[in-house]
């Protein structure tokens, strides 16, 4: 099992995510979180391999969070997926520590599918 955090205010968008990454990877053992004090927590106690985190929370900085997961566990993977697709924002998330960066509006179910791929080829084979 791949363990999976997905850290994201818009409970349709967290739980259209977690749909598209249960049925194309039934491997993920997906959790959920809804806000940054609510992603550590699950993070100490879960303890993800992946991560697919918005910058823009309730109650945090999902890059601010990117450095914090990364300086508690460096082997996580984390993918940024937000609805800023500029370059600052880009440029901004990598070196923060993600691996990968999504805009929300410009990324398909594939694309999304090309992270897991990428970062763990044998996850579900």
């Amino acid at each position: 099992m791949l363990r999976t955090l997905i850290v994201e205010d818009s409970l349709a968008y967290r739980s259209s995510l977690a749909e598209l990454l249960s049925e194309r990877f039934p491997c993920l053992d997906i959790v959920e979180a809804g806000d940054g004090a609510e992603a550590l927590t699950l993070l100490d106690l879960q303890l993800p391999q992946l991560v697919f985190m918005d910058i823009k929370l309730p109650d945090a900085n999902g890059l601010d969070l990117t450095r914090a997961i990364k300086a508690r566990h460096d082997g996580v993977v984390i993918a940024v997926l937000t609805a800023y697709d500029i370059p600052e924002y880009r440029d901004a998330a990598l070196a923060s520590g993600a691996s990968y960066f999504l805009a929300k509006s410009a990324s398909t179910g594939e694309d999304i599918a090309a992270v897991v791929d990428s970062a763990f080829p044998a996850a579900c084979g």
